[in-house]
């Protein structure tokens, strides 16, 4: 029986629009993601995966739907998702294995994500676009 790929990851979310990044090697656009190192919690593996990715440190959020499907080697893989939030970044620095990290609304990401399984875990994030809704006028009372 061959073993179970597994691997953790997030939708980092920042103002309405969501990370994703670009993998040269493979030449595809992905949601920050990465092999769970030995000893590593899922939670632990999604939060150095983000960072290691995209220099974004994040909390996580709630976690959502896994994905499990074929790996370019016919190996089952198994990823992991939260919902992830900014709690601090450094510069993004292109290196070999990620060499474009993009902010997107929703839509765009849905349209450039490279895979259908990262698609439908961004179909599953509840993204707030409060920072950006436009403010009540003096006067007028919000609809409910």
């Amino acid at each position: 029986m061959t073993d179970v790929i597994r691997a953790a990851g997030g939708v980092v979310v920042l103002d309405g629009l969501v990370a994703v990044v670009h993998r040269p090697k493979y030449d595809d656009w992905s949601l920050p993601k990465g092999k769970r190192d030995p000893g590593e919690t899922d939670e632990q593996c999604a939060v150095r995966e983000v960072e290691e990715e995209s220099g974004i440190r994040c909390r996580l959020g709630r976690e959502l739907l896994p994905t499990q499907y074929l790996d370019r080697h016919g190996r089952t893989k198994t990823v992991r998702y939260w919902e992830m939030h900014p709690i601090g970044e450094r510069p993004f620095v292109p290196n070999s294995e990620v060499d474009v990290l993009e902010w997107l609304t929703p839509e765009e990401a849905s349209r450039r994500l490279s895979y259908p399984h990262d698609v439908e875990v961004l179909a599953n994030v509840r993204i707030s676009f409060t920072s950006r809704s436009p403010r009540p006028t003096k006067g007028v009372t919000p609809a409910p």
